[in-house]
């Protein structure tokens, strides 16, 4: 009683232990989804915001959002061709390394595009224009750079999959043409007795059991004659019988 006790104590025990389990890996999953929406949406927000801002502000303000356009467009349309390919391609792995590198100094001058943009000194930003516009071109070229690399590796290792595949397919449409088959060279197909003759006598033929069903399925044909054998005279029904000879 006390064994069946304790075992109902240690089940009740492992699923309260798995239920909280579970429990904490759905929570975190949908706390995870949630960041990631809200993550999104706030980059959307800020996305429109700064398009915006770069269309309706002029001077100065609408010259940082244009910068901090192009800086954010460029960077995550990298990030993602390198994300999308680096499973695939594990060479890749160094240039999602450098990428990373190249994110750090363009999340530094978003920062400083985005406090800039609170500036009341316009005259300064003004100053500071042409150096903030020259690292933007900077970061936005080598990132460019970086992301045409891969779509232009991405389309070389399709190009040479297709033309290996290309060439293998026309061999095999070849082969598929190919159906000329050699036959005998007497002018004549074989009968299907002969030809099982000939498969019986090649090594490998068929079964003796097989060749006694052949044979029984063959017509029967007559026996040669004997050597002097006598035959039996061949009476027709419109003959007359024989008279019998007469008797004294």
């Amino acid at each position: 009683m006390e064994a069946a006790i304790l075992i109902l104590a240690l089940l009740f025990v492992a699923f309260v232990v798995l239920g909280v389990y579970v429990t904490v890996k759905v929570v975190g999953a949908a706390k995870r989804g949630v960041e990631r929406t809200v993550t999104q949406a706030r980059r959307a927000v800020e996305d429109t915001t700064l398009r915006a801002k770069s269309v309706a502000q002029p001077g100065v303000a609408g010259q940082l959002a244009q910068l901090r356009i192009s800086l954010r467009t460029s960077m995550r349309s990298t990030q993602e061709a390198l994300h999308a390919r680096v499973g695939e391609d594990a060479s890749l792995k160094e240039s999602l390394a450098l990428f990373e590198r190249l994110s750090g100094h363009g999340h530094e001058l978003d920062d400083e595009l985005r406090r800039l943009e609170r500036e009341p000194d316009r005259r300064t930003i003004a100053d500071r224009l042409p150096e903030l516009r020259e690292r933007t071109e900077r970061i936005t070229r080598s990132a460019d750079s970086l992301r045409w690399a891969v779509r232009d590796r991405a389309r070389q290792f399709a190009d040479d999959d297709l033309a290996s595949l290309s060439e293998q397919i026309d061999l095999e449409s070849g082969a598929l043409r190919d159906w000329s088959v050699k036959g005998p060279t007497n002018g004549r197909a074989p009968s299907w007795d002969e030809d099982a003759d000939h498969a019986a006598a090649a090594p490998g033929g068929p079964s003796p059991e097989l060749r006694d069903q052949r044979s029984r399925h063959r017509p029967p044909t007559e026996a040669p004659h004997a050597l002097g054998a006598t035959q039996p005279p061949v009476t027709y029904p419109w003959q007359k019988a024989a008279r019998p000879e007469a008797t004294s």
